[in-house]
């Protein structure tokens, strides 16, 4: 059932679109406010799907409404009803958030296109921010040691910012769940974040792949093709395992940091892009630096913000939360009823040396979640998770 409110003072207009409204569809619950005041008060008690709102009324005008009504629920699409000398307010209350408008009196087939249009809009946004959030589920920062509450709070103070980071830590640590954090957290988070790993591609492909190329720029170049910075532009580009990245690859980032262009493969026409660069690596890039296999001008570039992520081995006291954070997780996406571990089982997986960190933690809950009783016990451990 989808909820409408017309807010409209002119009592006559008030009913015809009610009336309208109501015979379109049975799934239409339309309610009705008599001025923009009334209206306020009404979208602050109930939820709305769509808002009819007239535009020109006593006590508190359609632009007041449509202004304060974004601040309590911006969800809520309006459409504006405009008088004939109402047009230039109707098209500025678009650029304030409207939906649409339409002009009094309202044409039949029009306002029931826009308001079928305006719905479905609604649905959308609602399913996008489910979505959203379930993609943010999926990189929570589970830990509550010194070291995870540290990393914690340089996000909250840098993400806000433009400045560049560089992540470093062994591989399974997590790296990449503090890069989509930087990312959620910042101005950008409704722009792209695009993933590279540098160390998947080969490197006479690395250079098209960041930077896109032009046709017949190389052989299989069959057509132009944009590449990830262009992808990533207002947004977040994170480069995985950079350390892996060719010296010609890594002056073409190191241009795009600077002067904030880059240009395809095959042509040298700039393209200006506006993109933060959040990068990461296992390696050492100091003693990379001194082997002549990255560049250090690039390395200053990058490391604006250094975040170093421990070892699951340096976080000992989180793998319980992790643990039931894994355990939760994998029984839903399995199917499987909940499980739990043993205090003792606990303590037996607190006490091994993870060489695999956070990854292989979860791989070995997986396992004993599968092949363990309904309580793991010391023993499941023992059996199943073989170091």
């Amino acid at each position: 059932m989808s909820k409408i409110l017309v807010i409209e003072d002119e009592a006559a207009i008030r009913r015809v679109l009610v009336k309208i409204l109501s015979e379109e569809s049975e799934s239409y619950s339309v309610e009705e406010a008599e001025d923009g005041l009334k209206g306020i008060e009404t979208i602050k008690k109930n939820d709305y799907d769509l808002v009819l709102c007239d535009i020109k009324m006593p006590k508190m005008d359609g632009v007041e409404v449509l202004e304060a009504a974004r601040k309590i629920k911006p969800e809520i699409p309006f459409i504006m009803i405009s008088g004939h000398g109402d047009l230039d307010t109707a098209v500025n209350t678009m650029r304030l958030g409207a939906f649409d408008y339409i002009s009094k009196p309202p044409d039949l087939n029009r306002l029931l296109t826009t308001v079928r249009n305006a719905l479905d809009r609604k649905v959308l946004v609602v399913e996008n921010k489910k979505l959203k959030k379930k993609v943010s589920k999926n990189y929570e920062m589970i830990g509550e040691s010194g070291e995870i509450n540290t990393i914690k709070e340089m996000i909250e103070k840098v993400a806000p910012t433009d400045a560049r980071v560089l992540i470093t830590g062994s591989n399974g640590t997590g790296k990449e769940l503090v890069a989509h954090w930087l990312h959620e957290k910042s101005a950008r988070s409704s722009a792209p974040f695009i993933e590279v790993n540098c160390a998947a591609i080969p490197s006479e492909l690395i250079e098209s792949e960041l930077f896109g190329h032009v046709k017949g720029a190389f052989t299989s170049a069959v057509k132009d093709r944009a590449g990830k910075f262009e992808a990533a532009n207002k947004g977040t580009i994170f480069l995985d395992e950079i350390g892996d990245m060719s010296l010609s690859a890594q002056a073409k980032v190191l241009r795009a940091l600077q002067e904030s262009k880059i240009s395809r493969v095959g042509t040298d026409k700039d393209i200006k892009v506006d993109v933060r660069v959040v990068a990461a690596t296992n390696k050492d890039l100091k003693k990379e630096i001194e082997e002549g296999n990255f560049r250090e001008d690039l390395y200053h570039r990058l490391a604006v913000i250094l975040i170093q992520v421990p070892s699951l081995n340096d976080r000992r006291d989180d793998i319980p939360l992790l643990i039931e954070h894994f355990t939760k997780k994998i029984a839903e996406e399995q199917g499987m009823a909940g499980k739990s571990f043993s205090s003792k089982a606990i303590d037996l997986l607190k006490a091994y040396d993870w060489t695999g960190n956070i990854r292989e933690l979860r791989n070995v809950v997986e396992r004993l979640i599968i092949l363990g009783g309904q309580e793991v016990s010391e023993d499941d451990v023992k059996l199943f998770a073989s170091k």
